[in-house]
C-alpha cells in the first residue's frame, strides 16, 4: 500500500515540461475534474482559471464528451488511417469544414498542435516543389510561437524556448506585428524579401499566446495579409490557440475578410480531453499533391493519425460548441471581464491591460523587463496556487483564460485573487 503523497512520487519518477526541476516546488497532485474545478488528493478545489494550458473549453470530466469517448471505445479504439478511414474521422472532417472558412476543403489528422503547424509547414515547401518552382523561406511575426518541434520552433520567435537550438534552425524572416503606424513599412520589407523565394506566411491570427498574450489590431493585419496574397504568399493561419471561440468569434480569422490558404489546430479541438491537431487547406493546396508521381505525395504521417477515440471527443466537443449556450457563455465571460478590465487600468502597478473575447491579459509591472524570464513569475504563480486559483504567468503577464463554463461566482474569486496581489506587491 502506498504511503507517500502523489506529489511525493511524482518528483521522484517524473519530468516536467517547462520546468526547472531542481528549483520547482512540489507539483500539486490532481486527481479529479468537474466544470471549472479541479481537485487535489486531499479534495481540495482549484479554479482552473487558463483552461489547463489553454484546452478545455467545456470544463473538465464533462457528461457529454466522456459518454462519447466511453461509447467509441467500446466500437473501434484505433485502425491505421493510411489506406483506411472510420466513421469519426470522416464525419468530424465533414463538421469541421462547415464552420470553417469556406475555402478550406480538406481534413490531415496528426497529433497536437505542433504537428499541425510541421505539417502545414511541410505542404507549403512541397506545394510550390510540385509546381516547379523553389521556395523555401517563411515569414513569420517577432514573439511568435508555433510548437516545440524543429519546424515549428523554426518559424516562432528567438527566444527562452529555442535558445540552445536557433543554430539548427532553418531560416526565417520575422517582421513586427502590424499597426495602422507601421502597415506601409511592413509591406515594404514583404516586397523585399520576395527575391528570397517566399512560400508562405505563418501566423497566430489577432493574439500571440506564449509570446505574452499580444493583441494587435485586425485592420492592418488585412491590409498585410491582402498584400501577401498579392504577392502570391500563401497564407498559414494558427488557429491552435486562438481557434474554438477564444477570440470572441468562432476563429479569429472571421475578424478579417481574407482567407488563409491552411489552418492549423487543436487545444480546444477536443475540448480538452484528448490530443489530436488537424491542419485543413484549399482545394489548390490540395491539388497541388495529385499525380502519377508517386513522390510528389505528402510524405507525412502518425501512429495514431485520427485516433478513432480522439476524432469521437472532438465531435463531442463540436456538439457542445456550436449550441446555442456556448456562444451565450462566451459573451458573458467577456462582459465580466470588460467590467474588471476598467478597474485593472486604474490600478498603477498594471500595465497594458487588454481584452479579446474571453481573453483578459496585462503585465504585472517590475523593475526588470517584461517577459517569460522575468522573475516575477514564480512569485505569481505559487501566490494564485497557495489561493487555489489556477493561473499560471507568462513571466510578468497575467492572463484569465477560462472554461467557458466557469461561473460568474469562480470568475469574482479570480478577480478578487488578482486584487489581492496587486495590494501585496511592494
Amino acid at each position: 500500500m502506498q504511503t507517500r503523497s502523489l506529489s511525493a512520487r511524482d518528483q521522484q519518477v517524473i519530468w516536467h515540461p517547462y520546468t526547472q526541476m531542481h528549483t520547482a516546488p512540489a507539483p500539486v497532485a490532481i486527481v479529479r475534474g468537474a466544470g471549472a474545478l479541479l481537485f487535489d488528493e486531499e479534495d481540495n478545489s482549484y479554479i482552473d482559471a487558463t483552461s489547463s494550458w489553454w484546452v478545455n473549453i467545456h470544463g473538465h470530466a464533462h457528461p457529454h464528451i466522456a459518454q462519447r469517448l466511453a461509447a467509441q471505445a467500446l466500437q473501434l479504439q484505433h485502425v491505421i488511417f493510411s489506406g483506411y478511414t472510420h466513421p469519426p474521422a470522416v464525419h468530424l472532417a465533414e463538421q469541421l469544414l462547415e464552420i470553417l472558412p469556406d475555402n478550406q476543403r480538406r481534413v490531415f489528422y496528426s497529433d497536437n498542435g505542433s504537428t499541425a503547424v510541421e505539417v502545414a509547414l511541410k505542404m507549403a515547401i512541397q506545394y510550390w516543389d510540385n509546381k516547379g518552382s523553389r521556395k523555401h523561406t517563411f515569414l513569420a511575426f517577432k514573439n511568435a510561437y508555433h510548437g516545440d518541434t524543429f519546424g515549428a520552433m523554426s518559424v516562432s520567435g528567438r527566444s527562452a524556448f529555442t535558445r540552445v537550438f536557433d543554430e539548427l534552425l532553418f531560416e526565417v524572416q520575422f517582421i513586427d506585428l502590424p499597426t495602422p503606424e507601421n502597415i506601409s513599412r511592413l509591406k515594404e520589407e514583404v516586397n523585399a524579401l520576395l527575391a528570397s523565394g517566399v512560400a508562405a506566411f505563418i501566423f497566430e491570427p489577432l493574439l500571440q499566446g506564449a509570446g505574452g498574450m499580444l493583441m494587435y489590431e485586425a485592420a492592418p493585419f488585412e491590409e498585410l495579409l491582402q498584400h501577401c496574397v498579392s504577392k502570391d504568399i500563401l497564407l498559414i493561419a494558427d488557429e491552435v490557440m486562438t481557434g474554438f471561440g477564444r477570440t470572441g468569434k468562432n476563429f479569429a480569422m472571421e475578424h478579417v475578410q481574407t482567407k488563409p490558404d491552411m489552418i492549423c489546430l487543436s487545444k480546444g479541438l477536443t475540448g480538452g480531453s484528448m490530443a489530436l491537431g488537424i491542419t485543413t487547406c484549399t482545394a489548390a493546396i490540395y491539388e497541388a499533391f495529385l499525380s502519377n508521381d508517386k513522390l510528389k505525395t505528402l510524405f507525412h504521417g502518425h501512429s495514431f493519425t485520427a485516433n478513432p477515440l480522439a476524432c469521437a471527443v472532438a465531435l463531442a466537443s463540436l456538439e457542445l460548441f456550436t449550441a446555442k449556450d456556448c456562444a451565450e457563455q462566451r459573451q458573458r465571460i467577456n462582459e465580466k471581464h470588460r467590467v474588471f478590465l476598467q478597474e485593472l487600468q486604474e490600478m498603477k502597478a498594471i500595465k497594458n491591460p487588454r481584452l479579446l473575447g474571453t481573453v483578459l491579459a496585462f503585465e504585472v509591472a517590475t523593475p526588470n523587463a517584461d517577459g517569460y524570464t522575468n522573475k516575477l513569475a514564480d512569485h505569481l504563480h505559487q501566490f494564485f496556487r497557495d489561493r487555489r486559483v489556477m493561473l499560471r504567468p507568462l513571466g510578468n503577464t497575467l492572463y484569465v483564460l477560462p472554461p467557458y463554463c466557469i461561473t460568474d461566482e469562480q470568475l469574482d474569486r479570480v478577480y478578487e485573487c488578482i486584487r489581492e496581489m496587486v495590494a501585496s506587491l511592494p
